[in-house]
């Protein structure tokens, strides 16, 4: 698939890359573009060929969040045009942190508002030593409450205070110290550890990484008590008895590679 703003491509491997296609400007999001990036997102989540999902941007930005076009339109929205409006973000936002393959972002410049929540969103992320991140809705009278729930959960509530307030803007060392990023390398270095990265996640089980990614949302929400305890262990021996849980055993024992692996 490929659009003006958006360029999707996979690979025989069954590495898909979703590439934002505006670097004019800075890979701003209008709702046309948010609507594709969905619609693509779920697209891929129902393609059993595809395997990993990767989020990158060309130009000098990740993304700098909404478009000045759109949000001039935003600005004579009635409240009920506004909602319908923010849900088609909070759509994609949700596709996005839901979607049961592993996803990778690229990060090689700004993000900004809309952008980090993208970032936030993803598994793993990565991040070039130039980029930066700023979440500066209030700068504008605004809130940053559709990706509020994601950066909250990857820098914690105390950071997400901060940032949220200041609106300043932070770079990638500190992108990682809080949690945002998982690694900072130079920015010829970005697509090789991509491609590593993505090499390691063909090597698991798809079913485990999809019920280790539910695992994760369900676990990081609960008390850890009696029920939270049996809930685990029905899920592991759930997982032991399937197609995918005695294949993977097997292929260690007999010291081969399980049949998702190619090659």
């Amino acid at each position: 698939m490929s659009i003006a703003a958006l360029i999707s491509e996979v690979d025989e491997y069954g590495r898909a890359t979703i590439t934002l296609n505006r670097p004019e400007i800075h890979n701003a999001f209008d709702d046309t573009l948010i609507n594709a990036l969905t619609e693509e997102l779920k697209r891929l989540e129902r393609d059993l060929g595809v395997r990993v999902i990767m989020l990158a941007a060309r130009g000098k930005s990740f993304s700098s969040g909404a478009d000045l076009n759109w949000m001039r339109r935003m600005a004579d929205y009635s409240f009920e045009e506004n909602l319908s409006d923010a849900m088609g973000l909070a759509e994609l936002m949700k596709t996005l942190a839901n979607l049961s393959k592993p996803t990778i972002a690229l990060v090689q410049g700004a993000a900004i508002g809309g952008g980090v929540g993208l970032v936030a969103c993803c598994d793993i992320a990565l991040a070039s030593v130039d980029a930066s991140f700023c979440l500066s809705e209030v700068k504008l009278g605004l809130i940053p409450a559709v990706i509020s729930p994601y950066v909250a959960a990857a820098i914690g509530s105390r950071a997400t205070r901060r940032y949220f307030l200041t609106a300043e803007r932070f770079d990638a060392t500190e992108a990682h110290r809080l949690g945002l990023v998982h690694e900072v390398l130079r920015l010829d270095q970005l697509d090789a550890r991509a491609e590593k990265l993505s090499r390691l996640l063909l090597q698991n089980g798809p079913q485990a990484m999809a019920l280790v990614k539910a695992l994760v949302s369900e676990v990081a929400l609960s008390y850890l008590d009696d029920d939270l305890i049996a809930d685990t262990a029905e899920r592991i021996a759930e997982i032991r008895a399937s197609d995918e849980g005695r294949e993977g055993l097997s292929a260690y024992l007999e010291k081969r590679k399980p049949h998702w692996v190619k090659g």
